[in-house]
């Protein structure tokens, strides 16, 4: 017959921590892959921001090339379209297939370009997080004329 002490001790031979670097290590590859997740889907929004602020400074720039031409050949008076402006900055919209807006400022001085765009992510859609939205922003002003030497 066993004393109750001896049936509780270990069988000679076998190791107590046995096992005890694998609970290590499980718990530091969840770590780690956390960490990762959040680089690729972290870089997947910065590049999605660039391309949204890209494709709204495209936008603007090709709105503050449309000028009033019956103005501009009837006289020296160069002057920018505002309706046009704000066409062409969503027909580039379009064409880029972005959503956003454009418009003229208030005081007619500039206009603005607002472009909304997502980026599907990887490692935060094992957590219900499947896009990510960013919005890019870019404002062009309205020059009417120019004066001075230039050169």
């Amino acid at each position: 017959m066993t004393t109750l002490r001896a049936r509780l001790r270990p069988p000679a031979g076998i190791d107590r921590e046995a096992g005890s670097v694998t609970v290590f290590v499980a718990i530091t590859m969840v770590g780690l892959l956390v960490l990762v997740g959040l680089v690729a889907d972290g870089g997947a929004k910065l590049r999605a921001a660039q391309r949204a602020d890209a494709i709204a400074a495209e936008a603007a720039r090709t709105a503050g090339q449309v000028i009033d031409l019956p103005a501009a050949v009837s006289s020296s008076n160069i002057r920018v379209d505002r309706q046009g402006a704000v066409a062409a900055a969503n027909a580039y919209l379009t064409a880029a297939g972005a959503t956003g807006t454009a418009a003229v400022s208030p005081n007619g001085q500039s206009l603005q370009v607002t472009v909304t765009t997502s980026a599907p992510t990887v490692f935060l859609g094992l957590i219900g997080i499947t896009t990510l939205t960013v919005t890019g922003h870019a404002q062009v002003d309205l020059v009417h004329g120019v004066t001075g030497g230039g050169t």
